[in-house]
């Protein structure tokens, strides 16, 4: 395990929003004119509360453009799973209540609430999204960008969450990443590829092995 790619992922639960637009692929079809006449956050909205679980091979990238790769596992609400590449040490898990941070190699567990990341917005389909993001302006009406903030609490960070329109993906979006940067100036970008939607999800794929010694749990 090299030290440099553990330090990458270690703000990751808080900066997980720099050139959005770079981690959004080409896409060949164009959209209906009803996908791109709705209200775009409306369709976000209904997106996220037409999918129960998705699955994905993930790309991470930090500010200085090193990347490395893993799989993400989601079910909403609430749960999602980073599982890094052999070779890094570390999980990143939410199990509904919190997001935890698991190193193997050093046997230390963070955990955050779950509220107070900027993920919270992709795991809760019951926000109201009209309270705290905007939909930012593009030049391909294929593209979608939503950035979310609240300017209440700005130490949670910014999440521009980036969206190509398919006919044939929940309520006309597919998912295609995001980027976030928090109030220290972290930033990360997570590309997503082999999506897919509303497949078989077991709860056991929230759980994770601690490492510390029995005594030092808290």
């Amino acid at each position: 395990m090299i030290l440099s790619e553990t330090r990458m992922i270690r703000p990751f639960l808080f900066a997980l929003a720099a050139a959005p637009l770079a981690i959004i692929g080409a896409t060949s079809a164009t959209p209906p004119a009803a996908a791109q006449a709705a209200d775009p956050l409306a369709q976000v909205s209904q997106h996220l509360k037409a999918v129960s679980t998705m699955t994905a091979a993930f790309a991470q990238t930090d500010r200085n453009g090193k990347t490395i790769n893993g799989t993400l596992t989601m079910k909403r609400p609430g749960h999602i799973r980073f599982e890094y590449q052999k070779g890094v040490p570390l999980l990143i898990v939410g199990d509904g209540k919190a997001l935890t941070m698991i190193d193997y190699q050093v046997r230390q567990v963070s955990r955050w609430p779950i509220g107070n990341s900027p993920l919270s917005v992709l795991l809760d389909p019951s926000k109201d999204l009209s309270r705290f993001a905007k939909v930012l302006p593009v030049t391909d009406p294929r593209m979608l960008l939503v950035q979310a903030h609240d300017p209440k609490r700005p130490e949670f960070g910014t999440i521009t969450i980036a969206f190509t329109r398919s006919a044939s993906a929940p309520a006309g979006l597919m998912l295609r990443g995001w980027t976030t940067i928090d109030a220290q100036n972290n930033r990360s970008t997570i590309q997503l590829s082999n999506q897919a939607f509303n497949v078989a999800v077991s709860d056991k794929a929230f759980r994770w092995n601690d490492p510390r010694p029995r005594g030092a749990k808290g």
